[in-house]
Formats: C-alpha cells, structure tokens, sequence
C-alpha cells in the first residue's frame, strides 16, 4: 500500500464545470486498497486549451472529462477510440507517452444499468439534454433498441441533431407527452447550482411514469429522485452511472480491473 507520494507517482484528474469529490475518493481509494502508486485530483478551467496541453506536457496519465467539455475537447486530441467515435462525446483521456486517446465509458454504463433494472424496451421516454452525456444517454437507449423516444432540448439545433441520429422526434419542453420513462441529463437538481433544488420533471410527469433515471451524480438522491422513490417509481441514479463509468476508467488508466467488492466499498467511501 502506497501512502505517499513520491517522484514515480502517476497522476490522474478529472476537469469539471464543478469539481466534486465523489470521482477523487472513489479512485483514491481503490489506488489506496490495490496498493497502486497513483493520484487522483479534480480540477476545473478556465482554458480548455491550456489544460489539455497540460495533460499532455505534464505526462498526466489519464483524464476524466465532464459537463462542459465533453464535446470542445474533441479538437484537442490525438485519437477517437470506437466508443467516442460513435457518440461524438469523449469522457475519458487516456495518455500513453504524449499520444491522447479518447473514450467514452457513460455509454457502457448506460447499457449496462438499462439491463440491470430490466427496463423494458417497449417504453416510451424522453431525454432531457442535448449535450455530451444526453448524446451518449440517447444513443445507449437507441442501441438498446428503444424506439418510442422524444429528445427535449432548449437548444433546438443541438435537439434535432441528436433526436434525429436516435430516429425520434425533438421538442423543446414536455409539454403534453406522458412518456413511461423519464431521463434528466440537465445539471436540475445538482448540488451546488442554482436549480440545485428544483425538480427536471414536474410533479405530474413523474406519476405518469414508471421508470425515472437522473443522471445527475451528485447528490446521489436528487429532488427527482426522492420524489420517484416517494411515488414508488422504479429509479435508476446518476451515482450508480458514476460508479460504472469510473470502474472502467480506472481498468483504462491502470491495466486492473478491481473486484466487485472492492468496487462496492469504493463507491460507498466515496459518497460517505
């Protein structure tokens, strides 16, 4: 077990509108129980640029990328590996002596949580988001065979572009759809924002459906959450996404793949 940090030490970091520490405590702690000599630090930015020169400059080992940088950071990088390719959306920079491959592990997540709650391919649902993690939500319900589906997006360009590569249809808000399946990928409802208190769907909305999946992380139970779960609805939680996402982040930077108790107690530390 390593508990210092010495000249070999690899780092790894995160960039975020927001920098939290769910991601730093669950990859510091699996670095921590595997005996592993690496680092984990969030950082934000004021220069996409710069920062991702500095990946590069600095030899950072790999790079967690969030909201909202998923997209811009594209142009910056040396290589799109099949899963970003796909979704036009990197959430992972792997660095390997200077070259940055980019990968998007929140579409295998996705995947594998619609399957895990076994959530029936024959709902109706709406994405609200038309950003980097909406693109890769849509495009999981798509290959998952999801057909009935609406994209809400403010931004009608960016709507109709990803509602469009799902076959399905855009709208800006609701308005009088009652979908089965409801899917916020807007920053509603995350800690530390200005709507950090209010709901992505109305009070309405969530009793007409079933199944309710917020992709924000944190807080792990958001005010949608916690009223889906109040109304008995069937909940899938952007901190189950987190945790998915992270473990195959943390195979890419390290070549290790933990057990799935470890991977348990990292998740639980991590939201302690």
């Amino acid at each position: 077990m390593f508990d210092y940090i010495n000249r070999d030490t690899k780092l790894c970091m995160s960039l975020s509108a927001r920098p939290g520490n769910v991601g730093t405590r669950f990859h510091n702690y699996l670095y921590r129980e595997m005996g592993l000599n690496y680092v984990y630090k969030a950082f934000s930015t004021a220069s996409l640029k710069d920062a991702i020169a500095g990946v590069r400059g600095m030899n950072i080992r790999g790079c967690a990328i969030s909201m909202p940088f998923k997209e811009s950071v594209i142009e910056l990088l040396d290589e799109l590996m099949p899963s970003a390719t796909a979704i036009g959306s990197v959430n992972t920079i792997v660095n390997d002596d200077g070259w940055l491959r980019a990968y998007n592990t929140d579409y295998a997540a996705v995947r594998s949580l619609l399957d895990s709650h076994d959530v029936s391919r024959d709902m109706s649902y709406v994405v609200q988001g038309s950003g980097g993690m909406a693109k890769a939500v849509a495009i999981a319900m798509r290959d998952a065979g999801f057909k009935q589906g609406n994209i809400l997006a403010r931004n009608e360009a960016a709507g109709r572009s990803l509602a469009e590569l799902c076959g399905v249809q855009w709208q800006p808000d609701l308005r009088n759809l009652k979908p089965q399946i409801l899917v916020n990928v807007t920053p509603i409802g995350m800690a530390g924002g200005t709507e950090a208190n209010d709901l992505a769907f109305s009070h309405e909305a969530v009793e007409a459906a079933q199944v309710v999946f917020d992709v924000v992380a944190l807080p792990a139970e958001t005010p949608l959450i916690n009223l889906a779960r109040g109304l008995g609805k069937s909940v899938i939680t952007g901190a189950e996404v987190m945790t998915l996402q992270a473990v195959e982040q943390f195979v890419l930077y390290t070549g290790q793949r933990p057990t799935q108790e470890l991977i348990a107690k990292a998740a639980d530390y991590s939201r302690a």
